[in-house]
Formats: structure tokens, C-alpha cells, sequence
């Protein structure tokens, strides 16, 4: 596949359930995959971050930080 190829979704399930990906069965670790938050194993809990992806990285600690900004605002109202 070259990186301009979207995967299929039967490749996506593939690596979904590919134990490789997941290391200590909780966190997902795939350099093909290029979407940021793909689904958590079970896919009824929302999504995960692609730990190897630099984008999900960078967007998680976006989050993580606008959040904290936000919950200081709130509690010094």
C-alpha cells in the first residue's frame, strides 16, 4: 500500500485487532495508521490516541491543556 492509498476497511479491522498494535493491551502503537484517534478495542468506549502518530500526540496535549486552562478559568470565577 503507498501512502497516498486510503486503507481498507477490512485492513483497518486487521490492525484493529492485530494484538502488535496494542501494547500492554491498552495503548495503540501503529505506524500505518494514519488516523489520529482510531477506536479503543472495545469500540463502544469511544476512541484512543495512535501513540504513533505525532499528530495524535500533539492533539491530545492540546486537549489536555485547553481543558486545565479551562478548569482554572472556571474555578477562579
Amino acid at each position: 500500500m503507498t501512502t497516498n492509498e486510503k486503507p481498507t476497511k477490512e485492513t483497518l479491522e486487521n490492525w484493529h485487532k492485530d494484538q502488535n498494535n496494542w501494547k500492554w493491551g491498552i495503548f495503540y502503537f501503529n505506524k500505518d495508521d494514519k488516523r489520529i484517534f482510531p477506536p479503543k478495542r472495545n469500540k463502544y468506549l469511544g476512541w484512543t490516541v495512535n501513540f504513533a502518530n505525532p499528530i495524535s500526540i500533539i492533539s491530545l496535549v492540546a486537549i489536555t491543556t485547553f481543558l486545565v486552562i479551562i478548569s482554572k478559568y472556571l474555578k477562579s470565577l
